[in-house]
């Protein structure tokens, strides 16, 4: 099983229009650095599927029939946009498996092209997809969201963005067995005060102990916290990397 980053920032991406922080410079001068919208690729067997479609070139990174569906975690624009072009394709139809929200976004809905929205996730519901078994679990954001527990080839992956700490149900739900792998939103760096949406450094840390991950990469990366980071190199534990762009895990 391999999970692919193909996207770690958040909704602002690096560079921010218009910053001059040292993140946002750097990001300016090395196209390595950059972020893009938070998303994934798992691939599992003869199973391939997107993780969220925030990228706007979805039509031109993957060609028709080249990947099975789209796991969807949430219908804000940064997660979905890329759902808006992708609709107007011919001669096939894509599943779309998400949480349960009758807004979505624009007007996919009443469009959906070929996109398939039939199916929704309920919480905790397990599919199978040839060798990919996925589990949706309900995460604390601002619109209905769910993360993904994969599972296959002997490998037990949890992928949890957006997110602001996790529900008790998710937690337990994830604690039964250990994870090979966490990949978890963070998008700040320490706060004064607890964070809304989405998990500052010291949220996720606490996360990540409490669930006792072989390892954990934080996703969903803003620009801040890229710019503590270079001030305070060695401030994440030995187990705790940071995703960037193209990262195959």
């Amino acid at each position: 099983m391999r999970l692919t980053l193909l996207g770690t920032g958040d909704a602002r991406q690096v560079p921010v229009y218009g910053c001059p922080c040292v993140a946002c410079d750097r990001a300016r001068n090395d196209r390595r650095l950059q972020r893009r919208p938070c998303s994934a690729l798992i691939e599992c067997g003869d199973q391939r599927w997107l993780i969220d479609s925030g990228l706007p070139d979805l039509c031109e990174r993957f060609p028709p029939r080249s990947f099975s569906g789209i796991l969807q975690t949430h219908y804000h624009a940064d997660h979905a946009q890329g759902l808006l072009h992708l609709r107007w394709g011919q001669g096939l139809v894509i599943p779309v498996h998400g949480p349960v929200d009758p807004e979505g976004l624009a007007d996919l809905y009443k469009h959906p092209g070929i996109l398939d929205f039939s199916q929704p996730f309920d919480a905790f519901e397990t599919r199978q997809f040839g060798t990919l078994s996925v589990t949706a679990l309900p995460l604390q954001h601002s619109k209905p969201t769910l993360g993904y527990l994969l599972e296959g080839q002997g490998r037990r992956i949890a992928y949890l963005t957006d997110t602001v700490g996790l529900p008790l149900d998710t937690l337990q739900w994830l604690q039964r067995q250990p994870l090979d792998l966490l990949v978890l939103d963070c998008s700040m760096p320490p706060q004064p005060q607890a964070p809304r949406n989405h998990n500052d450094l010291t949220l996720a840390l606490q996360c990540i102990d409490q669930l006792q991950a072989e390892r954990a990469v934080l996703t969903h990366v803003g620009h801040t916290l890229d710019a503590w980071l270079l001030e305070h190199r060695g401030a994440l534990p030995g187990n705790v990397g940071v995703g960037f762009d193209g990262c195959v895990l």
